[in-house]
């Protein structure tokens, strides 16, 4: 069932991993009994971000989207037909609030719009005039109050790009303002840069079945389980699968 695996993705209970021509998604509830829970064909797909209700994939034809939510209750995956961004080289996903950043290789970088989930559209392009084109992996961080790009640029090594930048852009502040990328620094590895690792999530880390992970320098509240996550995603009835954020933010 894994031949070919390339990407594993982790998320709650699950890990979500791609193969030469499906994504697999395993159920690891019980760590030493590890058991496929659904299996969605695809065209070779390379790598899986997920974010509440939605997985998001890029494969050879583009990001696509799947519905996961009935993914703990009924094992059940359901691939929106409409929800598609068709791009040539996609190599890896990351999503960050209401933007996914693709990997799109030669291309340079692709920003998604993905706000409305089941309508992703492209927002633009990047590719630093040219100086990004082996785009084959992407990190996205805070620091302070700038967003970054940390990318695996192939044969050219490592880039970072400032995304958002409170001494340039009026409209830096709020949930999630629309990127400005600007490629600010570089490093020139050894061999190709082919992947980035994540770093180190601020205060606290939960996963998406609300288990704990990390707690950094911080004591007190516990972290959500599921019950909490589904209070804060559905409606007081419970009925609808949405939510809202309210920016408190000037």
């Amino acid at each position: 069932m894994l031949t070919g695996a390339n990407n594993v993705t982790i998320a709650g209970n699950f890990a979500y991993i791609t193969t030469e021509k499906d994504l697999v998604i395993v159920d690891l509830s019980t760590p030493l009994q590890p058991a496929i829970k659904a299996q969605v064909p695809l065209n070779n797909p390379r790598a899986v971000a997920v974010q509440f209700l939605y997985a998001f994939v890029v494969d050879a034809e583009g990001l696509k989207v799947l519905d996961i939510r009935d993914l703990q209750s009924k094992g059940e995956v359901h691939l929106i037909p409409s929800a598609m961004v068709p791009l040539n080289h996609a190599h890896d996903v990351y999503v960050a609030r209401t933007y996914a950043y693709v990997a799109n290789g030669e291309e340079g970088m692709a920003i998604i719009d993905v706000e409305k989930p089941e309508q992703p559209k492209l927002d633009q392009t990047f590719n630093a005039e040219g100086k990004m084109n082996d785009v084959r992996s992407i990190k996205v961080a805070m620091t302070n109050a700038s967003l970054y790009a940390y990318v695996a640029d192939g044969e050219n090594g490592m880039k970072i790009l400032q995304l958002t930048d409170p001494e340039t852009m009026p409209t830096y502040a709020g949930f999630s303002p629309r990127p400005e990328p600007h490629l600010i620094a570089w490093y020139k590895t050894k061999g190709e840069a082919v992947g980035i690792s994540k770093g180190l999530d601020r205060d606290r880390a939960v996963d998406e079945s609300g288990n704990q992970v990390a707690v950094f320098g911080r004591r007190g509240a516990r972290p959500f389980n599921y019950e909490d996550v589904m209070r804060m995603l559905r409606t007081n009835d419970g009925a609808g699968d949405f939510f809202q954020v309210t920016d408190t933010m000037p």
